[in-house]
C-alpha cells in the first residue's frame, strides 16, 4: 500500500507521518498548521488543501486528530474524507476518542465501502519519534492486515485487540494506567519530599523494586526538574479520562480511582495549565500539602 493521506500533523501526528515517508510510502498530508506541511512536504510529502483532497486518490488515509469532535469534522459531510476517498480505501483513525464514535465512523465507511479501524495509540511524543509506540487497534483481521506495513512504520508493538471500537478502549485502559501511575509517583515524590529524602534517590530505589515502571523511566526528568514541556497534554489526558468513565458508565463499571485523578488533571486545566505535560500531576499533588 503506497498511497497514504495522513491528516492531522500535530505534536504526534507529525513524527508518525515521517516515518511512513522514511518507510517509503508516498504520502500527501493535510493540516491546520503551515509548518508541519511544510517540514513534511521538504522530506517528500505532497501537501493537500484539504482533508477532502488528501483522501481523493489514497488507498489508506490515516487521522490523528484531538477528539471526536475533530474527527467528526474531518470525515463526516460531503466534503469529508469518507466522501472523497476511493470505494475500496482504508481509513484509520489513530485518533483517541470515544469506543461508540469510532463505531459510527466505521458504519459511515461501510456505507460508502470503506474499511475503517480504531488504532490509538500509547508511547506520547518519544515513541512517535522512534516509531516504537504501541498501537491498539479494533476492527477486522483482513482490514488490520491490511494495515500492518504502515502501523508497523510507526510502531513496535501492533496488536488486533477485537472489533471495532475496541482499540478505544484498550486506549481507555491504557489512560487510566498511565495517569493513575503519574499520580502514584506524585505522592511517592511529594511524601519523600516532606520528609526530606532527595527525589532523585526516591525514583533511583522505586527503580530497582517492583514498583518500577515504564512511566517513571520516560518521564523522570520532567519529574526531577518539574519542567513540564507537553509530551501530551494535561488537557489531552482529561479528556481521555472522560471517555474512560463514560464507558464505564455506559457498562455498569465503577472506576473508584480514576474520577480523582481526573479532578486533579481538571484543576490544572482551570489553573491554566492543560497545555502542559500530564506529568504536571505533581504539582497538583504537592498544592494539596497541608502545613504542619
Amino acid at each position: 500500500m503506497s498511497r497514504v493521506a495522513f491528516v492531522g500533523l500535530g505534536v504526534m501526528g507529525r513524527p508518525m507521518a515521517e516515518n511512513l515517508l522514511a518507510a517509503g510510502h508516498e504520502l500527501t498530508v493535510a493540516s491546520r498548521s503551515p509548518e508541519p506541511v511544510a517540514a513534511l512536504v521538504a522530506a517528500g510529502a505532497r501537501a493537500a488543501a484539504t482533508p477532502a483532497e488528501a483522501a481523493r486518490e489514497a488507498e489508506a488515509v490515516i487521522t490523528m486528530l484531538p477528539d471526536g469532535a475533530a474527527v467528526a469534522a474531518v470525515t463526516e459531510g460531503e466534503d469529508g474524507v469518507l466522501a472523497t476517498a476511493p470505494p475500496g480505501a482504508l481509513v484509520i483513525d489513530m485518533s483517541t476518542i470515544a469506543p461508540a464514535e469510532s463505531r459510527r465512523l466505521a458504519a459511515a465507511g461501510g456505507e460508502r465501502g470503506l474499511a475503517v479501524l480504531d488504532a490509538p495509540v500509547s508511547g506520547g511524543e518519544v515513541g512517535a519519534r522512534a516509531g516504537t509506540l504501541s498501537i491498539m487497534v479494533g476492527g477486522e483481521r483482513a482490514d488490520f492486515e491490511r494495515a500492518l506495513p504502515l502501523l508497523e512504520a510507526m510502531g513496535s508493538r501492533v496488536t488486533l485487540v477485537g472489533g471495532v471500537g475496541a482499540g478505544q478502549v484498550v486506549k481507555a485502559a491504557n489512560q487510566i494506567v498511565v495517569a493513575l501511575t503519574i499520580e502514584a509517583l506524585a505522592e511517592a515524590l511529594t511524601l519523600g519530599e516532606a520528609a526530606g529524602v532527595e527525589p532523585a534517590s526516591i525514583l533511583d530505589a522505586l527503580g530497582g523494586g517492583l514498583a518500577a515502571n515504564r512511566v517513571m523511566e520516560v518521564h523522570r526528568e520532567k519529574l526531577l526538574e518539574r519542567e513540564f514541556e507537553p509530551g501530551f497534554r494535561v488537557e489531552l489526558h482529561r479528556k481521555d479520562l472522560g471517555i474512560a468513565l463514560e464507558a464505564a458508565a455506559e457498562l455498569g463499571v465503577e472506576l473508584p480511582a480514576t474520577p480523582v485523578v481526573a479532578e486533579l488533571l481538571g484543576r490544572l486545566g482551570e489553573q491554566g495549565r492543560g497545555g502542559e505535560d500530564h506529568t504536571a500531576l505533581l504539582d497538583a499533588v504537592r498544592s494539596l500539602r497541608r502545613a504542619t
